[in-house]
């Protein structure tokens, strides 16, 4: 049974409930050639760069942009948002299980994700966890990402739910310290068992065998 103070769970989207990694397509961009790969998304699109579009800058303004400061990497520039659907290698294991889990508990399931509004809906509807969430709150609608706590706090606002009522589930660390400073606890996400035996530890689910 679920403690008395906590009400939900938040969860990031990306590397914990779907396996989003710009990889799965430069991969093959640079025809499985992993340090190219990885140079390119290192220097040219980088982290930070997609975080630009995450806040909701235009993907096509965007890329036009990048296009002209690097011209020599224009094909495999473009191939970022075209062909974006191939960063998705699917559903993280365990984590829906894990979320069924939770609802059955009685506990309110949201989601907060540094996501363009437009990417997104080309999977909004692909994969059945995104319906368990009662509210999704994207940076793109809001022009503000993890882990600036004016994000929390509007989503916060959202879910309606007092802060330390909620558990907040991500796989970075400072976004977990930038939901703890707005209120919340943490956990940092390495894998769906892993996080079943912290929520175990917190009373939030029962443990393995109990």
């Amino acid at each position: 049974m679920a403690l008395p103070d906590v009400k939900g769970v938040v969860f990031d989207l990306g590397g914990v409930v779907i396996d989003w990694n710009p990889m799965h397509l430069y991969r093959k961009v640079f025809e499985g050639d992993e340090i190219k790969a990885a140079n390119f998304l290192e220097t040219i699109c980088t982290g930070a760069w997609n975080g630009e579009q995450d806040a909701g800058r235009d993907l096509m303004q965007a890329t036009a942009e990048r296009v002209e400061l690097f011209p020599e990497w224009a094909r495999e520039i473009r191939a970022y948002y075209g062909r974006w659907i191939e960063m998705i290698g699917g559903p993280i294991p365990g984590t829906f299980e894990l979320m069924l889990e939770l609802q059955a508990a009685g506990l309110q399931l949201f989601a907060l994700s540094n996501w363009h509004c437009e990417t997104f809906s080309r999977v909004r509807y692909d994969y059945p966890a995104f319906d368990l969430f009662e509210q999704i709150v994207l940076s793109g609608e809001h022009g503000v990402i993890k882990p600036d706590l004016r994000f929390y706090e509007i989503a916060l606002a959202c879910f309606g739910v007092p802060a330390e009522n909620l558990i907040f589930v991500d796989d970075r660390a400072e976004n977990i310290e930038g939901a703890i400073k707005a209120g919340m606890q943490g956990l940092v996400f390495t894998s769906a068992e892993n996080l079943r035996n912290d929520l175990a530890a917190l009373g939030v689910v029962p443990a393995t065998g109990a």
